[in-house]
């Protein structure tokens, strides 16, 4: 096989990988959205454009590097340098995380990569391209047509909005609420417990009334908590027709997608729970993805939970930052008393929670 036949298959080989990494990132695309503003790159209302953008550079480098126009001379070179400034980014990543911690996010989801890995992959990629380049023969000037790269790219570009289409970010302005139902639920915090109950009958005279000098004498019946403080979630606590006090007594506040797994077990655990006496409220905040599936979600959970969609942006700026799904919170008085994120070392435990209901 000679050379020429040598750089025919590297560049299909290329075409393969190019569309592939672009295909995967789509997948969700909101992994890809969240990764950059975790990684610091941009904000939320930013990322939804620049995802799209370079998903559609990368599929329509991967399509160009298949087709003989401006080959030398535009594309290759831009292959290139979009190689390089991943690497420049790869480097910088494991500088201050390390090689082989996290998912570079080259192929989305579909196929996780450390960076030390994406690195080799796109050192090898680039070794690939200048022989390629270095075995093209010179762009022939009078048979080269930019505009087949324009439309190429534009194409591209006007795929990935078309197909992924989203809500810009609006301008912070001051809004009224529509007339919904106040819910004022006090639960664990104005509700006696069972021990409180116990001590209620206890403190009652031979005539069955509660004497106030008893009460003064033994007044611990209700633990009112930490001080009350306004929470990050009180902005957002309608749910349904009901505007909740969430920073009122105990609360469990979830950020949940629909068609996660681990969710809906998170869910059906708590669904459990609720059926003990005194167990805490809880409520969903749903992520704007695949909420078709809300009604399944709560058929294998075994009930209905209050809950409200939120757009993607918003919902990750709610839940926090390092936040992850499924993300649970046990609030007192709007203090976040404990938390649980993701699928790893902090995922939800049934055990943690009933330890830290019980603990005074």
């Amino acid at each position: 096989m000679n050379k020429q036949n040598i750089s025919l298959v590297i560049r299909f080989l290329i075409f393969v990988l190019f569309v592939f990494s672009a295909v995967a990132k789509m997948f969700p695309i909101w992994t890809f959205e969240k990764q950059l503003v975790d990684l610091g790159l941009m904000s939320w209302c930013m990322a939804p454009y620049f995802s799209r953008a370079l998903i559609a550079l990368e599929l329509a480098l991967g399509i160009m590097i298949i087709q003989p126009h401006y080959l030398k001379r535009i594309v290759i070179p831009a292959t290139i340098g979009l190689l390089v400034l991943f690497c420049a980014h790869l480097t910088i990543e494991m500088v201050k995380h390390g090689a082989m911690n996290g998912n570079c996010g080259c192929f989305g989801q579909l196929l996780p990569m450390t960076p030390l890995e994406a690195f080799i992959k796109n050192v090898v990629t680039i070794i690939l391209l200048v022989f390629v380049y270095k075995n093209t023969s010179a762009d022939n000037k009078s048979k080269n047509r930019f505009n087949v790269l324009l439309v190429i790219w534009l194409f591209s570009t006007l795929l990935m909005f078309v197909a992924f289409p989203f809500c810009p970010c609006a301008k912070a302005t001051t809004t009224t609420l529509p007339q919904v139902e106040v819910e004022e639920s006090m639960d664990d915090a104005s509700s006696i417990s069972k021990t409180g109950k116990d001590v209620l009958g206890a403190l009652k005279n031979d005539s069955g009334k509660i004497t106030i000098d008893s009460i003064k004498k033994d007044s611990v019946l209700v633990d009112p908590g930490p001080a009350k403080v306004k929470s990050r979630f009180s902005d957002y606590a309608v749910f349904g027709d009901k505007k909740v006090n969430i920073d009122n007594g105990k609360k469990i506040v979830c950020f949940f997608a629909a068609g996660c797994d681990h969710c809906q077990n998170v869910a059906k655990t708590l669904v459990k729970l609720s059926k003990n006496p005194g167990f805490p409220k809880v409520y969903i905040f749903f992520m704007d993805e695949e909420t078709f599936k809300i009604p399944e979600f709560f058929q294998y959970a075994g009930a209905q939970i209050p809950y409200r969609i939120l757009d993607i942006p918003t919902f990750w700026t709610v839940l926090g930052d390092g936040g992850s799904t499924p993300g649970v919170f046990y609030m007192w008085n709007g203090n976040i008393v404990k938390n649980w994120v993701g699928t790893t070392e902090k995922e939800f435990k049934e055990n943690e929670l009933l330890q830290v209901l019980n603990k005074k």
